[in-house]
Order: structure tokens, then sequence, then C-alpha cells
């Protein structure tokens, strides 16, 4: 069921940052028919840390509702408090998830024994496959693989996410991988290279801004066509690199909003793009061939 691109979808919101559901579905649709493998509905990438707690069960629904078992939909159900992820894992369990993705608990920064106890009471908190998240340049705190290795063994603990880019680590999670346990790249960088060395796909930012590009790319490397995917993957460099310019998802967001797909809300404390890497975006998105 989990392979190929799965996008971090951008959570489309109005001018005044409120919540625009009408983009939200026609989102869904237009990534369905751009061949999107997945979507994970409130991930990091979706402003999961300025939602609340009402909006982001209702985010997961609307994705839910609308992608009609067309593709897999991932709820993004993370938290620094495990109580409060138990909740939103039970939420998106309750709504209809196929799956839920947990980053890292942020700021807090557990020792590896305290993300062990976390991942393993919410897998036995609620019955719904579950990935493990990673991406220490943001949270501050660094699921390693020996403490993957202890969790794989947890029956809902299904893949990971891993963000790091660094293909050591990369290699050392695909020896832990399985029928049962899947690895995702969190980087899209590194996406292909981690694809070719048996990982299963990518959760992707770039998908937002050009899905196909990115679905075609994931199954030619998921075949072991090296030369396909990385003809694709050259084209897509400028925006892997260039959508993080600044924090994301601020360059996503006017990405997507630049292509016509969504207002330009953006939530406090993040601000719009600045003006002065237009060009910049822009001639990542021409290199792409999605402008």
């Amino acid at each position: 069921m989990f392979q190929g691109s799965i996008v971090a979808l951008v959570t489309p919101m109005l001018e005044d940052g409120s919540l625009d559901e009408v983009s939200l579905r026609q989102l869904v649709d237009y990534h369905i028919a751009q061949q999107t493998d997945g979507i994970v509905a409130v991930g990091t990438t979706g402003e999961s840390a300025t939602l609340n707690h009402d909006e982001h069960c209702e985010v997961i629904r609307i994705v839910v509702e609308q992608a009609a078992g067309r593709v897999p939909v991932i709820g993004g159900t993370g938290s620094n408090s495990t109580a409060e992820a138990i909740e939103y894992t039970r939420c998106a369990q309750k709504i209809g998830a196929d799956a839920c993705l947990l980053v890292t608990p942020y700021y807090n920064k557990p020792t590896q024994e305290g993300l062990y106890r976390h991942y393993k009471a919410i897998a036995e908190a609620v019955d719904i496959p579950q990935f493990l998240y990673n991406v220490p340049g943001r949270t501050g705190c660094d699921l390693l693989p020996e403490t993957v290795k202890r969790l794989v063994h947890i029956d809902n603990i299904v893949g990971i996410k891993e963000a790091v880019g660094d293909l050591k680590r990369i290699h050392a999670l695909i020896e832990l991988a399985s029928d049962q346990f899947v690895i995702f790249s969190g980087d899209d960088a590194t996406a292909m290279e981690l694809i070719l060395a048996g990982g299963k796909g990518t959760i992707s930012v770039t998908a937002n801004v050009a899905p196909q590009a990115m679905h075609q790319m994931c199954q030619l490397a998921l075949q072991g066509n090296r030369a396909g995917a990385e003809a694709i993957n050259q084209r897509l460099m400028g925006l892997h690199k260039n959508l993080f310019i600044e924090p994301n998802p601020i360059p996503v967001k006017w990405a997507v909003h630049t292509q016509g797909l969504i207002p330009s809300g953006i939530r406090l404390p993040l601000t719009p793009l600045s003006s002065i890497y237009y060009s910049t975006v822009k001639q990542a998105m021409k290199e792409a061939g999605v402008i």
C-alpha cells in the first residue's frame, strides 16, 4: 500500500490564515490526477505546529473524505507530548486514515530510551499502522538506528521517514527493512538514492510542486532504472534545494500559490516568502517544467 511519491501536503489557508476547505479538496483531487501515490495530511509541511486540535483532526478528515480510498492517506499525529500524540492518533484512526506519521518529540530532547517508550506507548494505545519520522534538523532530536531496531518488532510500527539525508544512515536503516517495515526518504535531494538502495519511496515536499515528475522518478527508481530516475531527478534538483531557501513550508506554499492551486495564506510565526527569493524559486520551477 505504501510506496512511491507520497506528498507532504501543504495546508491551504486564506490570506487571514484561516483554513481553506475548498482549496484543500481541490488539491487532493489535483494530486490524484497527477499520479501522486499517497498523501500525508498535517505533517510538519502542513503547518501542524500552528493548527489547533480541532483543525488538525478536521484537515485529516477532509483529506480522507476527499481521497475516498483512491490513494492512501497518512495523518500526521506527532507531538512532543506522548499523551497528545496518542490523542491525535486516535482521532486519525476514528476518521479513517490508513496510517499515521509521528515526528520525534521536538524541543524537549528525550533520550533514546525516552524515544523508544514514546513510540511504544503510542503503538500500544492505538491499533493503526504507524510510521516513525526522524528530522533532527527541525526537532533537535535524533532517532538513532539502534533505537529504530528496537521498535521494528512492534507489529503496527510499519516504517520510518528518515530526513537526515546521510547515505550512511540510510544504508543502516535499509538493513532493518522487511516486508513489515519500510524505509521512506524525508529528504528529497537523496530520495532517489534511498529508493535505489532498497527504500520504498519518499514523503516529499517537492511533490507539492512537481507531483507527476516525483511519481515518475520514484517508479523508475523502484524498478531499478537509475538512468531514467536520474534524468528526472536532475530536473528536480533545483526544487529539492530551493524549496528550503527559507524555512519549510514558506517556499513551497509560495510555489504552489504561484501555480494557482492555493491562496497565499500562511500562519505566524511563519511569513510569506521574501521577494528576494522569488526569481530563485521560479527558476527551479522552470527547470522542473512546472511553469
